[in-house]
């Protein structure tokens, strides 16, 4: 699970969204999020099983947002 954004209380944000990445088993969508929230990258990640949630707050101009990604299994 990732959350690079925990020590932020749920209040701070202006706007949230909530995405499913979705495809293809062993493409790469784990790896993705993980390059995206965590500023890291598994090129050899375990396949998830299941669902993986991460979430990482944004600023555009003086607003923040919240994004919620979830990371799906291989969805052939």
């Amino acid at each position: 699970m990732y959350d690079t954004n925990s020590r932020m209380s749920i209040s701070k944000f202006d706007y949230s969204f909530k995405f499913i990445l979705v495809g293809d088993t062993g493409v790469g969508k784990t790896s993705l999020i993980s390059r995206f929230i965590d500023g890291t990258f598994y090129p050899n990640h375990e396949y998830t099983i299941g669902v993986e949630y991460g979430s990482k707050n944004i600023s555009i101009g003086n607003k923040i947002i919240k994004l919620q990604i979830w990371d799906t299994a291989g969805q052939e």
